[in-house]
């Protein structure tokens, strides 16, 4: 796109460029560092080059955008703002406008991570728990806001806020010039509108790929409608993604700037925070790995490519950590799930761990179900969790276990359904 094209949309890269110029206090917003993943390289055939914004103070990008927006707002006389946000976007308003002297209420949907809401008064904001989604949130806040002398900090559909957060497109061409792929995931799309604007004017040639969690996603509808989607429920576990909508403002600049958007699974995305933790040794939220999860796609191709995937945020919830781990391990069949019919009398327990021992695989749990509809008088199903090595392993553990001529399934965690060796 070139700039005459680009000159009607809302947000210009001048936008950026005076954002920029805000935001040169490293106490408030810094420059994170990118990493090249050797490991990474090796599974996408290309060069992949981690941009660590999960570093960032708060823990994600979001001080970018909030500090680029309050700032002004506190020179135009305002000293109190209101947000609504699920974790992130509430930790960049309450440092933004603590360090801008300025008061601050986040409302937060009663679900937001614990992790999140504690940051969030640390910051010095008061916390508030009201909506079930993010998007009940967002009306009560605003109702609020306009009952009130308090300026409204919208997470994503604001010029000011997606300026600011197109200080870290600008910076990532800084960090690589020659990049040829970038992929930015979205939530309400206030990150990718910021990003993309920068890096088309700095390198038009730059793809820009855009990702959404499957259970969140709203784009591809709302580019074929040309008008913005919003869902009445999101089901993600990449709650830093999960707004459930863009907004026209985010829509236009998508349309204008984004070459390409694909979507997730929630598999997917925990394979993602599984795999940085092991072979990157860092710790982020389900949106960053969302970015990850995108290039290992087998339709998103960059191969001999220099390609860019954003690490938005590392605030990942510990209580959901396990969840997440447990996932992503059941998907590698690391943990793997085996129901068992058999006659349930003495010993045949004790055969069917004799059989998994020899397999150096261990016994995680066991436990009887009687209580079946299918079953005849005197059988049961044993369900026992095995710890694998991987899909090799547990294929010999099922293969062994069926070739003593038991009936034995491979249960899906998540939606309980089994499949059959052979």
């Amino acid at each position: 796109m070139t700039q005459s094209e680009s000159d009607d949309l809302p947000v210009q890269y001048a936008d950026i460029e005076a954002a920029r110029n805000r935001l040169d206090d490293d106490t408030v917003v810094k420059e994170t560092p990118v990493e090249r993943s050797s490991s990474l390289d090796e599974f996408v055939g290309g060069e992949v080059y981690l941009k660590m914004e999960h570093l960032q103070w708060t823990g994600s990008f979001k001080p970018r955008g909030a500090f680029n927006k309050i700032s002004q707002d506190v020179d135009r006389g305002v000293d109190a703002f209101v947000a609504a946000s699920a974790g992130n976007h509430a930790q960049g308003v309450a440092l933004a406008a603590t360090k801008c002297g300025a008061e601050s209420t986040i409302y937060m949907p009663q679900n937001a991570p614990q992790a999140k809401i504690d940051a969030t008064r640390g910051y010095g904001a008061t916390v508030e728990l009201v909506g079930k989604d993010f998007q009940e949130t967002m009306a009560h806040a605003k109702s609020v806001a306009a009952d009130s002398d308090a300026e409204f900090v919208h997470a994503y559909d604001d010029v000011d806020i997606i300026a600011g957060q197109g200080t870290l497109g600008a910076e990532m061409y800084h960090d690589l010039p020659d990049v040829d792929t970038i992929v930015v995931p979205i939530g309400g799309g206030g990150l990718i509108s910021g990003v993309s604007t920068a890096i088309k004017h700095l390198s038009p040639k730059t793809r820009v790929i855009g990702v959404q969690a499957t259970g969140a996603a709203t784009v591809h509808e709302s580019l074929d409608k040309g008008l913005p989607v919003t869902l009445d429920a999101v089901h993600t576990i990449a709650d830093g993604i999960a707004t459930g909508g863009i907004s026209d403002t985010t829509l236009e600049i998508i349309q204008r700037n984004v070459d390409e958007v694909v979507t997730v699974t929630d598999t997917e995305i925990a394979e993602g925070i599984l795999l940085l933790m092991e072979r990157a040794k860092q710790v982020v939220e389900g949106a960053a790995a969302a970015a990850v999860a995108a290039i290992l796609r087998d339709d998103v191709e960059v191969t001999d490519e220099k390609v860019m995937p954003v690490l938005s945020g590392g605030n990942l919830d510990m209580t959901q950590l396990q969840t997440v781990l447990i996932h992503a391990l059941t998907g590698r069949q690391q943990l793997l799930r085996l129901r068992i019919r058999i006659d349930d009398q003495p010993g045949v327990l004790e055969e069917l761990a004799g059989i998994i021992a020899d397999r150096a695989a261990n016994i995680h749990d066991v436990r009887h179900e009687r209580s079946v509809e299918d079953l005849d008088v005197g059988e049961a199903y044993l369900i026992i969790n095995v710890e694998t090595s991987g899909v090799e392993h547990a294929g010999d553990i099922v293969e062994a276990i069926a070739a003593r001529g038991y009936e034995v399934d491979v249960v899906n965690h998540s939606q309980d359904e089994a499949t059959r060796p052979g």
